[in-house]
């Protein structure tokens, strides 16, 4: 290092205006006269004012040192909301709007010049803002919390590029919460790596919607029983459904390369599937294929798809998988049709549609009392009812949940499902090593199986091996990463090993996806108490009480099997520091 070349700590702010090539191409004096007035009367001396100084600028961009993050944090909002102001009397089309981003680092400091990896942080974090936002790194976030009349919103650890480790992004808008921007990608898996999106339902009838959606189900999990692949699961390809969306974001946004997408028309007892394998690095198409079939031939179709897309991708099948794999039989249509339908009922996640669900699955089972899948689902749907309370669910309801559970199991002992439900039930009757087994026989036979490291997670986690759970629940994040539950699992067992920093994080993010949740409002203002900051439990509290006045914290003690007090004693200790167990 040269004698000029110093390094030291600094806040860094990067500025970049929005679209601004399409701004000069269509008004190029009067872009950059706007530009030029804005950096005359308000960017400048803002930036002046709170201690800044520039060191770089490129047409479009900024960037400004700091000795400290709050006065970076202040010069950013200070912009941004005199930026609003300035627009609204802009035509729309002419808006100038900014990206801001603020990372603290070190940096490498040659004559009027800074870089290295703390500046380039800030120039990531300002592509991951909102629109007219700012994005701050956590390391800022912990220097401004509490100084500023200012709130961000947490979203969650990034991968960015030529960073080698994530970074925790925080972000703030005037306007509503908007999704990351394109562009924001997972690291690629060392395999080839699928999403499966949601088969369009071109039968000309909306009531067929269900059968698309089985469909697609059937082969994410078909796929997934692959070794060699890499399968998203069944929540996060969902949350695409109704959109059309960019293939080469969703690659980017699911750590994917390949996006399985298609569509089903059914009509009679006759279906058309159309499928095509797409490379989300150019969108070009790898396979297609068209299968005309009729409905007894559903597990045949899916048989299919699979082998040749593991063809395509030129994945080899383990010895045990050709095994497994067999002969494929044909199916009872009406069945399979009222499990498509139970399985629909069940993702609507409420008491009623639980009912309705088991319904359905016992009119399937009527039909072909070998089908397992319909003996796991309804398991899984009476657990569901006695965690959440509803239909008069009680631990008697959980044994005959395990009774039938092991009915599956004992039609079909490779039928990951079977083990899953039998796990899930296994664990809040108190039997972890029994609970434990099931879950990792489901992944053995499965190992793309998001709910397994769910399954998995939970056990490990009631039986106080919370560092354990913390690995499980983190696979199950990167198989779905738009599954938000786990977020409030995961946070639960970083709780129990005092990590409060991250599991305060992972509830927040759980809070973003899903705003009106209450058991991770609850988990949150527990973890706020114990931590001090009591009245912002309190507020959060009444949030609660507002979505759910029926919420009761002793439910909690009764229903989690933990074998060990740790989390009970923070989570209680936290609402007992803020008041909140008081009558």
């Amino acid at each position: 290092m040269s004698a000029k070349t110093q390094r030291r700590l600094a806040a860094i702010l990067s500025v970049d205006v929005v679209a601004y090539s399409r701004l000069m191409g269509a008004d190029e004096a009067g872009t950059l006269a706007a530009m030029q007035a804005h950096r005359r009367e308000l960017w400048d001396p803002i930036i002046a004012e709170h201690g800044g100084r520039l060191v770089g600028t490129a047409g479009d961009s900024l960037l400004i040192e700091y000795a400290s993050a709050v006065a970076a944090v202040e010069t950013a909002l200070v912009i941004q909301k005199e930026m609003i102001a300035r627009n609204a009397e802009v035509p729309e089309e002419k808006r100038m709007r900014l990206r801001m981003g603020v990372n603290i680092g070190e940096v490498i400091v040659e004559k009027d010049d800074i870089f290295g990896d703390g500046v380039n942080i800030a120039a990531r974090l300002q592509a991951l803002a909102d629109v007219g936002g700012i994005a701050i790194s956590g390391n800022v976030h912990e220097q401004v919390r509490g100084k500023l009349d200012i709130s961000f919103r947490d979203d969650g650890m990034h991968e960015v590029k030529n960073i080698e480790h994530p970074v925790h992004v925080w972000r703030w808008s005037e306007g509503p919460v908007t999704a990351a921007p394109a562009g924001v990608a997972l690291k690629l898996p060392d395999k080839p790596s699928i999403a499966v999106l949601p088969f369009d339902n071109m039968s000309g009838d909306k009531e067929q919607e269900y059968f698309a959606d089985g469909m697609t189900e059937d082969i994410i999990t078909d796929l997934s029983k692959a070794s060699g692949l890499f399968v998203i699961a069944r929540n996060s390809s969902f949350s695409y459904k109704g959109r059309n969306p960019d293939i080469r974001d969703v690659c980017k946004e699911l750590g994917v390369r390949y996006v399985l997408e298609g569509s089903v028309r059914r009509a009679g007892n006759r279906m058309r599937i159309n499928a095509q394998l797409i490379d989300g690095r150019h969108g070009g198409h790898v396979w297609a294929e068209r299968f005309d079939r009729n409905l007894e031939d559903i597990f045949a179709v899916q048989d299919e798809v699979t082998r040749e897309i593991v063809a395509a991708l030129k994945v080899e099948l383990t010895p045990k998988e050709k095994d497994q794999r067999g002969n494929v039989g044909k199916v009872n249509p009406e069945a399979y049709d009222y499990f498509y339908r139970g399985r629909t009922c069940m993702f609507n996640f409420n008491a009623e549609s639980s009912i309705e669900a088991r319904r359905m699955f016992a009119k399937a089972i009527a039909i072909d009392p070998g089908m397992v899948a319909a003996y796991a689902m309804t398991a899984i749907s009476l657990s569901t009812d006695y965690l959440n309370n509803w239909n008069g669910a009680t631990l008697e309801t959980i044994g005959e949940a395990l009774a039938i559970a092991e009915k599956a199991r004992d039609i079909d002992g490779n039928a990951p499902i079977a083990h899953i439900a039998a796990s899930i039930c296994l664990t809040w009757l108190k039997r972890p090593l029994e609970a434990e087994a099931a879950a990792r026989k489901a992944i053995d036979l499965d190992p793309n199986l998001a709910q397994g490291y769910s399954a998995l997670g939970q056990t490990l986690d009631f039986a106080g091996r919370h560092a354990e759970a913390v690995d499980a629940f983190q696979r199950a994040l990167r198989l779905d990463p738009q599954f938000d539950i786990v977020l409030n699992l995961l946070g639960r067992a970083q709780v129990s090993l005092g990590h409060y920093d991250e599991a305060e994080a992972n509830f927040r993010r759980r809070l973003i996806r899903s705003p009106r949740t209450d058991t991770t409002r609850a988990y949150l203002a527990a973890l706020l108490g114990e931590t001090g900051r009591t009245g912002e439990a309190r507020e959060l509290w009444k949030e609660l009480m507002e979505i759910n006045p029926d919420f009761d914290p002793e439910w909690l003690r009764t229903a989690l099997p933990f074998t060990t007090s740790t989390w009970f004693d923070r989570f209680y200790g936290g609402l007992e520091k803020s008041g909140l167990l008081e009558k």
